[in-house]
């Protein structure tokens, strides 16, 4: 394989990449937490979107229990949408474990 076919193969990788990035921009990932008292989304590019909270859980007056499940919603919808990246991005790669390819 020569140079130039190297850097045009470069080239269409890199391309494919910022078309996966801009896709990820608009695909997105759910997760709740206490029964759906808390649902958080998430899109491609680990940006949280929407956080919904049920009016109950203001009712029940708990502060550190709202906290609780507000961390456990946005970790699992930014796992998700890490998931979602990664999947996205094996397709370029081959599967290969590429260090710096992902997101």
């Amino acid at each position: 394989m020569n140079l130039d076919s190297l850097l045009k193969q470069a080239k269409k990788v890199q391309e494919q990449m910022n078309k996966i990035t801009e896709e990820l921009a608009t695909k997105e990932v759910e997760a709740s937490s206490g029964g759906a008292m808390v649902i958080v989304r998430a899109n491609g590019k680990n940006e949280i979107t929407k956080i919904t909270l049920d009016q109950e859980v203001f009712s029940l007056g708990d502060k550190q229990m709202l906290e609780d499940l507000l961390l456990a919603a946005v970790n699992e919808a930014l796992n998700r949408a890490k998931d979602l990246s990664a999947e996205a991005f094996k397709k370029v790669s081959g599967g290969l474990n590429i260090p710096g390819l992902q997101l």
